[in-house]
């Protein structure tokens, strides 16, 4: 499923879009607020507790290099979180979102998919988020 949607009309759309969000802090945060507002819209079950995490980690990932306090992020692995994040939002992309159950499967592939594959760079981000918060509060 992930080669399909990876080669899909869709996701390449969003990959063309990635770089210009990437350019701009103030589109960044309008993709995070995005991807919130589809979270609780949807509304998952438990099971999918894990996969909203995953989300969650991202858009924290995003908003910490918009707002500059995070640069240790490559710029590729960043052009691939904007690019999933944008998929996601998308109503319309492999699997349309309307339809119920089914829709948001290409969605959670794609996002366990790509926390698998920068899992460097999120345990580092991880790392760092854990060490900024003991700062703040100390």
């Amino acid at each position: 499923m992930i080669s399909r949607i990876l080669k899909s009309i869709f996701f390449k759309n969003a990959e063309g879009k990635a770089g210009r969000y990437a350019q701009n802090s103030t589109r960044l945060f309008e993709l995070a607020k995005e991807v919130v507002g589809k979270l609780q819209k949807v509304g998952f079950k438990d099971n999918l507790s894990e996969f909203q995490n995953g989300v969650q980690l991202l858009i924290r990932m995003v908003r910490a290099y918009a707002a500059g306090e995070y640069k240790g992020l490559p710029w590729k692995s960043l052009i691939s979180i904007i690019a999933v994040l944008i998929y996601f939002v998308s109503p319309i992309d492999l699997i349309p979102d309307f339809l119920p159950v089914i829709g948001i499967t290409d969605d959670v592939a794609l996002v366990v998919w790509l926390l698998k594959t920068l899992s460097d760079d999120v345990r580092k981000f991880s790392d760092w988020e854990k060490n900024e918060k003991t700062i703040n509060i100390g």
